[in-house]
């Protein structure tokens, strides 16, 4: 399966986690490391663009492809989440995520996007035995357009 991260290049091959173990994502808390990919390119710039200040886009990011192992997911089930999971759910979705991690059944956990319906993310366990079958396939600069705004 191809997956895909947007980050500054510093860190776009680094899959350790330590950035959402350091600041905590919207599923996983501080502490517990996650390497957070999408199912597109668009949905990466998407998912980095609702958190920038679209005054000061950055000039050193990159976007990845990666290839990581089909069979080493698991899909959190829609029906776990509340009709409001997007919005007021924050601490229920921070558990789903740590607890996914605590385990380290699975390398990665699909999960929805809560910005474009029916679109997913993948969130990885830097702890799992198989983050070593990620593979890096292109690394590429990115440069965000000015029209995105």
């Amino acid at each position: 399966m191809e997956l895909f991260r947007l980050a500054n290049a510093k860190y776009i091959e680094d899959l350790s986690g330590t950035g959402a173990r350091l600041y905590g994502g919207r599923w996983n808390s501080v502490g517990s490391p996650a390497v957070y990919l999408a199912s597109s390119k668009s949905l990466a710039v998407l998912e980095v663009l609702v958190h920038l200040n679209p005054a000061l886009f950055p000039d050193n990011f990159c976007m990845a492809s990666f290839e990581v192992p089909d069979d080493s997911f698991i899909a959190l089930p829609m029906d776990k989440l509340p009709f409001d999971w997007k919005n007021n759910q924050e601490q229920l979705l921070k558990r789903f995520g740590d607890e996914f991690i605590r385990k380290n059944e699975y390398l990665g956990l699909k999960v929805p996007s809560a910005i474009v319906d029916d679109e997913f993310n993948y969130i990885l366990n830097p702890n799992h035995p198989y983050i070593n079958k990620v593979k890096i396939k292109l690394v590429k600069p990115f440069v965000f357009d000015n029209r995105l705004v």
